[in-house]
C-alpha cells in the first residue's frame, strides 16, 4: 500500500534505520513476492534515470536497496497471529535483543519513534512498548497495559492484557506496533500458548516477562499515530502526510477547503 509516493513498508524502513538498525527480517506469506523485489536493486532502471538526468528519482530509488546479507525473509505459513509470525523469525534472531516494526501503524514524529524508544532503552534495558492513550469505547480493540508507575514518557508495566472485556481492561493505555525485546521473548513464545482470537500473541509473551523479570516498561512517544490497516486511518495518514509535503500542500488544501465547502453547502 502506498502512502503518498512511498509504500508504507518504506515508512518503517526509514524509521529503523534511523534509529541505528542495519538488520532486517520480513516475516512473508504468500503472494508477496513483490516486497521482495521492491528492496532488490534495479540496474537497468537507475541507468535510465541516470541518462535522462532524474537526480531525485534515482535518489529516492537507491533508498530502497538493501546492501547483501542486510535483509532476510522468513515465510509464515499459517496466519496464526503476531506472537507466531516473531517466532518465526527466531533462529535469525538467535540470542540478540531486536526490534519489531508493524508497518501498518505509521507514526508521524520530529524524531521517529523507534530512535525515541532507543534512546530510553539505553537507559532502561529489558522490553519496551510502545504506548499510547486510546478512547475508552476502542481499549477492548488493542492490548492494554497496567501501569505500576510512570516516569515522565516511561511508564513501568505491572501487567499487560490482550484485547480484554470493558469491565476487565486495566487501563486506556494502549500497545502501538513498534517493540524492543529481549531473547527470552522467543523463549516464551516456543511455547506457543494459544491467546486471544485463538492466536499466538506477542502480548501474552511480553506478558510473561512482567511476572518472571519485572523488565517491562512502556513508552510514551512523542508524535501521531495512524492505523493504516483500516480505511478511515489510511485516509487520515493521506490526508496529513499529503499537506506535509511542501510541493503539494497548496494545490491540496485548496481541494481540500473547496470539497469540505461543498459538503457543507449541500448539507
Amino acid at each position: 500500500m502506498t502512502l503518498v509516493d512511498r509504500p508504507l513498508i518504506q515508512y518503517a524502513i526509514d524509521e529503523a534505520r534511523a534509529a541505528g538498525i542495519k538488520e532486517f527480517i520480513f516475516v512473508t506469506s504468500r503472494g508477496k513476492g513483490a516486497l521482495e523485489d521492491y528492496f532488490d536493486v534495479a540496474p537497468q532502471l537507475e541507468s535510465s534515470l541516470r541518462r535522462k538526468g532524474k537526480t531525485e528519482a534515482l535518489q529516492e530509488l537507491r533508498k530502497t536497496n538493501m546492501e547483501s546479507g542486510q535483509i532476510a525473509y522468513i515465510r509464515q505459513h499459517d496466519p496464526l497471529g503476531l506472537g507466531h509470525a516473531v517466532w518465526c523469525a527466531r533462529r535469525l534472531i538467535a540470542n540478540e535483543p531486536f526490534a519489531v516494526v508493524l508497518p501498518d501503524d505509521v507514526i508521524a514524529a520530529d524524531t521517529p519513534c523507534l530512535q525515541q524508544m532507543v534512546e530510553a532503552y539505553n537507559e532502561t534495558g529489558g522490553n519496551m512498548v510502545a504506548a499510547m492513550e486510546v478512547p475508552v469505547e476502542q481499549a477492548s480493540a488493542y492490548g492494554l497495559l497496567d501501569i505500576a508507575e510512570a516516569n515522565d514518557r516511561v511508564l513501568k508495566v505491572r501487567g499487560m492484557v490482550e484485547k480484554p472485556e470493558p469491565k476487565d481492561a486495566p487501563s486506556n493505555i494502549a500497545v502501538i506496533g513498534r517493540y524492543i525485546l529481549t531473547p527470552k521473548i522467543l523463549r516464551n513464545l516456543n511455547k506457543k500458548m494459544v491467546g486471544a482470537g485463538g492466536e499466538i500473541q506477542l502480548t501474552d509473551a511480553i506478558a510473561q516477562e512482567v511476572v518472571e523479570s519485572d523488565n517491562v516498561h512502556g513508552f510514551r512517544f512523542e508524535g501521531r499515530r495512524y492505523d493504516c490497516g483500516s480505511k478511515a486511518g489510511f485516509l487520515k495518514a493521506t490526508v496529513a502526510f499529503g499537506l506535509q509535503r511542501e510541493e503539494l500542500r497548496d494545490e491540496f488544501t485548496a481541494f481540500l477547503h473547496e470539497i469540505t465547502g461543498t459538503r457543507q453547502a449541500a448539507e
